[in-house]
């Protein structure tokens, strides 16, 4: 699992744009759920966040920052967050 810190996310260097389909896991190690898509707000070409699905049987997602994540696996496609499940925020 490749390490990620926050200065190497804010140079936009870890692609966040191909994480679709990754399991998303919080500090703890338990699923938050699916990557959607990543979500813009502060800038058109870098990703602040990436949309997650928690379940495919409810519409529930969950809003994850990018400064959340600690690791990208992408040999397995799973984001290990520095936070928990319990500090990321609901929407839709």
């Amino acid at each position: 699992m490749r390490r990620v810190s926050s200065l190497e996310l804010a140079r936009s260097r870890v692609d966040l744009t191909g994480t679709a389909g990754f399991l998303v896991a919080d500090a703890r190690g338990r699923v938050v759920g699916q990557v959607e898509g990543p979500m813009y707000g502060t800038s058109p070409e870098i990703p602040d966040a990436l949309s997650v699905r928690s379940s495919l049987l409810r519409c529930r997602r969950r809003l994850v920052p990018a400064d959340a994540i600690e690791a990208i696996d992408e040999q397995t496609r799973v984001i290990g967050l520095r936070i928990e499940r319990a500090a990321i925020r609901a929407f839709l």
